[in-house]
């Protein structure tokens, strides 16, 4: 078995850690430690508790410790695409939280703690892809949010408090058994529109459909010459539009 991997996923360092941290554009600094194979919070990182951006995307945590209470300096915590299913009380204590990623885990609605609202700063928050019935209506007290991720779940209700939070201009719960979001059925097009145009000369029609075009054109110019417009049209007096039952024997009329 490779050094550092067992049964507890690979095991992170603080050395491996420490180089794991990036500087932004920003000046902010991020744990970048996403798609690592990381089974358990690893504890080596609590020494670098002081970081504004903690990333710990696609591996294969299940829980996250009290523990991450001792980063309260985090703006920006990712926590997609793992096997997460509840969350600690203690993610309320990161008061200057902007951004938090829950994608794509396994969290039910009673693995949202009630804490989660007492992040006020909170402006994204994207729970999409997870197992939740429903939306705790006390996310109504985010205030401050800017988009909110549901998609992808079980959902029957979005709560009033949550659709109408003051500042949300992104609310995705696509994917979700809603009724107030069923597709309406598309109306239907009272004006038959023309789907081929077929031109040909005039002696390659018959008789009684060259009457019939010939009364059609009749008519279309007549509405033309009450209808205002330009003068200067094109002209195919050798042309004409057949009807129906010319088309029906185009085969005919083409051999000849």
């Amino acid at each position: 078995m490779p050094k550092g991997k067992g049964p507890q996923g690979k095991r992170i360092t603080l050395k491996v850690a420490k180089n794991s941290v990036r500087v932004l554009f920003n000046g902010r600094r991020r744990l970048e430690l996403g798609k690592m194979g990381i089974a358990i919070f690893p504890k080596s990182i609590l020494e670098l508790a002081d970081v504004e951006e903690l990333d710990l995307s696609r591996n294969m945590l299940k829980k996250i410790p009290n523990t991450i209470e001792k980063f309260q300096n985090l703006m920006w915590l990712d926590l997609h695409s793992n096997q997460i299913d509840e969350l600690p009380a203690e993610i309320g204590t990161l008061k200057n939280l902007t951004y938090l990623n829950l994608c794509n885990n396994k969290l039910t609605t009673k693995g949202l703690p009630e804490e989660l609202t007492h992040l006020k700063n909170l402006r994204i928050l994207n729970l999409g892809l997870n197992c939740l019935e429903s939306v705790p209506t006390t996310l109504g007290a985010l205030r401050e949010l800017v988009e909110l991720g549901l998609f992808d779940n079980s959902l029957t209700i979005i709560p009033k408090s949550v659709k109408k939070l003051p500042k949300l201009e992104r609310l995705n719960v696509k994917r979700n058994p809603l009724p107030e979001f069923a597709k309406e059925d598309e109306p239907i097009d009272t004006i038959k529109r023309i789907e081929s145009l077929y031109l040909v000369e005039k002696k390659d029609l018959c008789v009684p459909c060259l009457q019939t075009c010939q009364g059609e054109r009749d008519e279309l110019h007549r509405l033309e010459d009450i209808t205002p417009g330009s003068s200067e049209k094109p002209s195919f007096p050798s042309l004409t539009t057949p009807n129906s039952t010319a088309r029906d024997n185009q085969e005919e009329w083409r051999i000849k």
